[in-house]
């Protein structure tokens, strides 16, 4: 069975120049899905592909930074069939739920000098 490499793209990505990419290197247009929101034609969107090796996986990625991919998502042994919409975003929300996101730097300030009796500000 094969993987999916599913990526997330920026607003300024033009989707028509992905699927060319894509299809450039050999990829047939039943071997990818592009999600598209309806409402504008400047909204981000996401794309899945069919990969079967690391190579593959290496060249889509490669492809995906050339379109400004923001994040990118590997589900393994998972066909094309079942990278409908729903199930993908399902997959995503909960790795991103799982994910340990960085935290701002919290400056701890630790006493030198012990305990003693004087009052310090």
């Amino acid at each position: 069975m094969s993987n999916i490499l599913a990526g997330l793209f920026a607003h300024h990505s033009d989707y028509k120049k992905l699927e060319a990419d894509l299809e450039n290197s050999g990829f047939e247009t039943s071997d990818y899905i592009v999600y598209l929101n309806n409402d504008s034609d400047t909204s981000q969107y996401l794309a899945s592909v069919a990969v079967k090796d690391n190579n593959q996986t290496d060249g889509v990625r490669n492809i995906f930074s050339q379109n400004s991919v923001l994040k990118t998502y590997l589900f393994e042994n998972m066909g094309i069939g079942q990278a409908n919409y729903d199930h993908i975003k399902r997959f995503i929300d909960a790795r991103n739920r799982a994910e340990i996101h960085n935290s701002p730097d919290v400056k701890i300030k630790a006493s030198s000098s012990g305990i003693d009796s004087e009052v310090k500000f």
